[in-house]
């Protein structure tokens, strides 16, 4: 029972930590709805999953690459120095 117990404490926390891969996950799906709306595709936009897979774990969003159309259109995208788009 103990450690039914502690895993049940541990997932809660895990999900209410800022590094949970469940928050990661959220940042990764507004930024994903952000740059659709921007018409920007990134095919490899995903989470890292052996920064997901540590203990604990630290969820790095792993933008992958792009092709130089994309990396102007997402510079486009970008507020100008000093303002916001």
């Amino acid at each position: 029972m103990d450690s039914e117990r502690t895993a049940l404490v541990k997932e809660e926390t895990e999900r209410q930590s800022p590094g949970s891969v469940r928050d990661a996950e959220e940042a990764l799906a507004e930024l994903r709805a952000a740059l659709e709306r921007a018409g920007i595709g990134l095919p490899s936009l995903g989470l890292d999953p052996v920064t997901c897979a540590a203990e604990p774990p630290r969820p790095l969003v792993e933008l992958g690459r792009c092709t130089v159309e994309t990396a102007r259109r997402l510079a486009a995208a970008l507020p100008e120095e000093g303002g916001r788009s």
